[in-house]
């Protein structure tokens, strides 16, 4: 299926800005027999004193810009077309949670996409016991690594309440568990450390989820955000999957990735520094138009 993203971060500051530094991973990502960039375009206004493109360890595309000039006001657009393919959902082949850690061990390579990086502590998700305790009682004796993900999935989704004031960006995972309350990133953080504790790799995907109106109602120009969801390496036969615990269902079509990595601090869209005094405002808004 063919979508239209558009998207728009702008920031404004209470004291104008001497200089800043900004990484961007905005762009949706060609990912073979998943989804196809077809077209992309990311406006910055003021205009930067420097631009670069790159790629990231784990192959996301990051802009990378600097300002050296002042600036009260600060905004990131981005259109792009995309081509999102349909992956039906494969048979359960997976091994064991048990013996996950013996294929594990078998892999000698340290390419970005291989499992080793996605199942210890990461820079925004230290592991705690607690995270491990809820896991276990929810899994069965000799569950498949892949009923696993979904069975911790679903669990979350039934005891987590979403909700857009009850944490922030900067909220720790543990602590946005312990409330039972959050958005899409604390849904996300939680599973991967659940999986984790239990010797599943996981990792955060940051995307655009399309959003269908109620019946009889037109859609909202702006009202979508940008998603998050978890990545799941479910043995080597099965490999990655991903799954949505915060709608409780298995990564498909209206699912579009932006950017894969560890947790958050990996795939966020704006990440840098200011120079500048005071607070700021942030608006957010995002456009998923099927074609």
């Amino acid at each position: 299926m063919l979508y239209d993203v558009s998207l728009e971060i702008t920031y404004e500051y209470a004291s104008p800005a001497n200089s800043g530094r900004h990484a961007l991973r905005l762009v949706p990502a060609t990912i073979t027999g998943e989804q196809r960039l077809l077209s992309s375009s990311i406006r910055l206004s003021p205009g930067p004193t420097e631009r670069r493109d790159r790629k990231d360890f784990f192959g996301n595309a990051v802009t990378d810009v600097a300002y050296r000039r002042s600036h009260s006001e600060l905004a990131f657009q981005l259109t792009a077309r995309i081509d999102r393919t349909a992956t039906p959902e494969e048979l359960d082949i997976s091994p064991p949670v048990g013996v996950l850690a013996r294929e594990l061990a078998g892999i000698q390579s340290l390419a970005p996409d291989e499992p080793v990086h996605f199942l210890a502590t990461s820079p925004r998700l230290p592991l705690a016991p607690a995270f491990a305790v809820y896991a276990q009682e929810h899994l069965s004796p000799g569950i498949s690594a892949l009923a696993a993900v979904e069975t911790i999935g679903r669990a979350l989704n039934e005891d987590m309440e979403f909700d857009a004031d009850a944490t922030t960006v900067d909220t720790p995972a543990l602590e946005a568990f312990e409330r039972r309350h959050g958005v899409c990133q604390d849904f996300t953080h939680i599973m991967i450390a659940c999986l984790r504790s239990v010797g599943i790799p996981a990792g955060y995907v940051s995307g655009f989820l399309r959003t269908i109106p109620p019946e009889g109602q037109p859609r909202l120009e702006g009202a979508d955000a940008m998603h998050a969801w978890v990545r799941a390496w479910c043995g080597i036969e099965v490999g990655w999957i991903e799954y949505d615990p915060t709608n409780a269902l298995r990564v498909g079509q209206d699912h579009i990735v932006v950017a894969r990595g560890r947790d958050y601090g990996d795939v966020a869209p704006v990440k840098g520094v200011l120079r500048t005094s005071g607070t700021q405002t942030t608006d957010h808004k995002v456009d998923v138009v099927p074609r």
